[in-house]
């Protein structure tokens, strides 16, 4: 049963399945869309999938290697007959790879990082934006729409609490690479936009949940939530640039972050 029907009989593909994408899986289907789960963890994909109100199904993939990625997406067409929209979510903190300051960091935190933040979402790109390309356009010539993921570190950083450098550039690129995309494709039909969270209370947080010095400056640097946001604060962006009421939208940047991005206010300690 939808909300609103925002998404009613929309066919939108998911990434992730924990955190974000979990929600916004939950409001997409509410909205009355059929939504296509992907996630590296089966059982978590699995699980989402088959809690949502309306149709859903699910693929298991690694989302940095390309093959995994088409046959996924393939899935999701062969199950729905197309894709009108797609929320690419999956991705996380790269500190088990090394990410740190640059002066500190290896190679392989570099590549590790950047693979699972930037080669994700880029690969779920191309192969969803393939397939928006050859399908037929809807109504006034739109063939459908994506959301990135970036952050609020990208564009307002904070090294004393969060000096992950290379988490910082992959989502930064990520903003470059929807601008480019929608650039291009807007002949199309095709939009490509970004959502920006700030500190959002998911599994990837928990660190920073347990540690005091970020609790509180959280707590003055998002002040409109006071403290951190939810996963429902980023998935109510996300549906309003899947849905109609952006279908002249594209191109840009919805930061969701609290405030962050506006509000001075010194880190009060380092995180460990």
């Amino acid at each position: 049963m939808s909300d609103t029907g925002r998404l009613q009989d929309r066919i939108v593909v998911i990434t992730g399945s924990t955190g974000i994408a979990a929600a916004a899986a939950r409001r997409a289907s509410d909205e009355g869309a059929s939504v296509f789960v992907v996630s590296r963890t089966s059982d978590h994909a699995r699980d989402l999938a088959t809690s949502l109100s309306g149709p859903a199904a699910w693929a298991q993939a690694d989302l940095t290697e390309q093959a995994e990625v088409e046959a996924a997406i393939g899935a999701a067409v062969s199950r729905f007959g197309r894709i009108d929209g797609c929320f690419s979510v999956a991705g996380g903190s790269g500190r088990r790879f090394g990410d740190g300051p640059i002066h500190a960091m290896t190679a392989a935190g570099w590549d590790g990082t950047l693979n699972l933040n930037l080669r994700s979402q880029a690969l779920v790109a191309a192969a969803v934006t393939h397939q928006m390309r050859a399908q037929t356009a809807g109504p006034a010539g739109a063939r459908g729409s994506i959301v990135l993921v970036s952050s609020v570190l990208a564009a307002s950083p904070v090294p004393e609490l969060f000096a992950t450098h290379a988490y910082a550039a992959a989502k930064g690129a990520i903003v470059s690479l929807a601008r480019t995309m929608a650039a291009t494709y807007a002949g199309d039909g095709i939009r490509v936009n970004v959502v920006a969270p700030g500190l959002t209370e998911t599994p990837m947080s928990q660190r920073a949940a347990e540690d005091p010095a970020t609790v509180e400056f959280v707590h003055r640097k998002q002040p409109l939530v006071h403290g951190f946001l939810t996963a429902d604060d980023i998935a109510h962006a996300a549906i309003y640039l899947l849905a109609n009421e952006s279908r002249a939208v594209t191109g840009q940047v919805l930061t969701v972050d609290g405030g962050w991005s506006v509000t001075a206010a010194a880190a009060a300690g380092a995180a460990t």
